[in-house]
Order: C-alpha cells, then structure tokens, then sequence
C-alpha cells in the first residue's frame, strides 16, 4: 500500500516518471481508444482522441491527450501562421477529462484494447516516458500529425507488422477535403476558409491510414484492425451518451447570404454606372484591394510558411496579388492607363485558367467562390469598355 501512495504521489507531481521508477501495471490494467464527439468550435469540429489508462488494483484512471495546446504560449498565433504550431501530450485525471465533455454534452466512445499484461505496460511506460518535458511536445499538422493519427503511429510503432489496418470498412479512399467536408457544412464560414487556404495538394485520395486524421475514421480503423490475427479491440462502450452534435448556423449569417448580397450590390452599382456613364471607383478600388491582399496571404501561406496543406493552392489566380496594386492607380488614375486593357484580359484568363483546374479536379473550390468570381468578372468586364 506505502508503495501505491509514493507512486501516486509521484505521478501527480512530478512532470514525468523514468522507467525504472514505474511499477508494474497489475493484470487487470487496461489500455483503450477514447473517441469523443464533434463541438461546435472550429477546432472542435472534426472530434478528439486521447489514450486511456486504468488500473483497479493501483486506483490508476489517467487520460494521455496529444491534442493539447496553449494560446497562451508566446507568439503562439505568428507560429500558427508560419506553420509552427506546436502540441503537447497532457496527463490528466479521467475524471477530469471527463468534465469538459459532460459540460458540453459531446459523447465519449471507449474502445478497450485487447493487450496483455506485458504490452500494457509497455504501453504505459512509453507514454510516461512521452510525457516527459523534453519529449512531450510536437509539431502539429491538421492532416498528417495531429492527436488523432498520432493514435495510429503509435500502435503502429508498437505493435510493428503484428498490427493490421484492415480496409474492408471504407465505401471508398476519399481525398483530404471529402474527408474535411464531412464534418464542416458547405454554407458555413469555417468550410468557406478552409477550401480557400488549402491547396491541390488536399485534393489527392487519402491512403487508408491517411482517413485517420479524422477521430471517427479512427474509431472505426480500430474495428477494423487486428493483432497477431486477432481483434485489436476487445470490447467497447459509450461513456457519455449524447446525440451527435448538429450544426447551428443561419442562413442569414452564412457566406453564401452575404455573398449573394454583395453580387446583387454590384450588379445594381454596375447597371447604374453603365446607364449614367459614371464609375464608382471607390467600389472598384476596395474589390481589387481586397482580393489582392487574399491573394498576396494565399501565396504566403504557400511560399512562406511550414504549411503541407496550403501547398499548391492556385487561388491566387482569380484573386490575383497584382490587385493590391492596381486598386491605388484605378482609385487614383482612373482607367486611362494603356496597359490597363492588357492587364484586364490578363486578370479574365487566369481566372478562367483556375476555373478549368476546378473542372479538371486538379484543385477543388468551395461553391461559394462562384458568386465572388462572378463580382470580380462583372467589374473586369465594365471597365474594359470603360478604356
């Protein structure tokens, strides 16, 4: 009994515990996969995963969560932008992790993994040797390192070539953005900046192990996976029983709305200037500022930063960089520019060439850039017969 209470005692308080100093896990210790359910929050929209610890005899119940991170860390948003986003392993009481969800009434799936006494224990000796300061933190990426496919590399690890990720479970090999469009709705902000900033290279088909970077693919990987020919999960159980989340949003605050209103505004400004014989430069200047500066941050995200999955992104070319500076001469100058025409067909092509890689599903787009392909057009195409 002394010998549980010291060990406790360490665990709690001491950041992370050498192997030499880990007791032996008893025989009824277990190890499993807890999967918990979507949440509102972007970062919460695809669900979470996290390993579970248990021993009876020791009153052991410790969850290892690789899906840590701290705004508070500094210049922690300038890392997000670069690329350099870096997670960590927690250690936290069951029960605590617990009531985070139990709050948000998100559900929580257990799926207890059939180990031996042996590979419990090894198991939970890597995970207190992860734990450690110097080794409990990594470089996240949403597809390829994040707290859910980091499960799988892991048991991979482990296990090696004993351990099978079988595929019979998939209707198909989706790519990257079919998997992401699955857990965000088309009509909603989050999806709407997601398929902006994420380029070609998520428009490639996932292999089987790739589809768990998603919690529930996950989830459903682990029943579909063996041990030396065995099931690797021994048995399963809800924790948390609550309905899957749905979305919220309102047709009056999604993307598409707006957009649709700011293509009507146009319209309306356009057939005006065309029928009076005037130009509203303001509405020129602002639409060709604004879309160069997304243009400049695609090309950054791309060219500049750690990003894989902004890599390949060819929205820059009907949100042209070059924009940004030709909004302050058409503001300032007017249309009288000789270039200006050339620039304009220019501007059409490439916005015709991103069309065609749509088409040709070398890069996919979100639906709603139609509409703001469509208010750009309009004023490329009254201006030229402006010149």
């Amino acid at each position: 009994m002394k010998r549980i209470l010291l060990f406790l005692i360490h665990l709690w308080f001491v950041p992370g515990i050498s192997a030499q100093q880990l007791p032996q896990l008893s025989e009824k210790a277990q190890i499993s996969l807890m999967t918990c359910a979507a949440g509102e929050e972007l970062y919460y929209a695809f669900g979470h995963s996290a390993f579970r610890v248990q021993d009876s005899v020791l009153g052991l119940d410790i969850v290892y969560n690789y899906g840590t991170f701290d705004f508070e860390k500094p210049n922690f948003y300038l890392n997000f932008a670069k690329g350099k986003l870096i997670y960590s392993l927690s250690r936290r009481s069951f029960e605590t992790f617990l009531y985070e969800y139990e709050l948000e009434k998100r559900w929580i799936k257990e799926q207890i993994l059939d180990l031996n006494q042996e590979e419990v224990n090894r198991l939970f000796a890597f995970f207190e040797e992860n734990y450690r300061p110097e080794n409990r933190d990594y470089l996240y990426d949403p597809l390829f390192n994040n707290c859910s496919n980091i499960t799988g590399t892991i048991l991979k690890e482990q296990f090696g070539d004993a351990l099978v990720f079988n595929g019979d479970h998939l209707e198909k090999q989706y790519t990257f953005r079919q998997l992401v469009r699955q857990f965000l709705p088309t009509n909603s902000w989050g999806a709407f900046g997601i398929d902006l900033a994420f380029g070609a290279i998520t428009d490639r088909k996932a292999t089987l192990e790739e589809h768990l970077f998603l919690p529930y693919y996950a989830m459903s990987q682990m029943q579909n996976t063996t041990k030396d020919g065995n099931p690797l999960v021994k048995r399963e159980r809800k924790i948390l029983d609550y309905p899957e989340p749905t979305y919220h949003g309102t047709f009056m605050t999604s993307p598409l709305f707006w957009f649709t209103l700011l293509f009507l505004f146009v319209l309306v400004v356009t057939y005006l200037d065309k029928t009076h014989g005037t130009r509203h430069r303001w509405l020129d200047f602002f639409l060709f500022l604004f879309s160069g500066i997304a243009g400049i941050s695609i090309l950054l995200l791309w060219l500049a930063t750690d990003h894989t999955v902004t890599e390949r992104n060819f929205n820059f070319l009907w949100l042209l960089p070059t924009n940004a500076i030709v909004a302050f001469f058409i503001v300032n100058n007017g249309t009288r520019a000789p270039w200006l025409t050339n620039y304009l067909w220019f501007a059409i092509g490439a916005l015709g060439v991103a069309l065609i890689l749509w088409i040709s599903g070398i890069q996919v787009l979100s639906p709603i850039t139609i509409l703001l392909m469509l208010i750009l057009i309009t004023r490329y195409l009254f201006l030229l017969k402006r010149i």
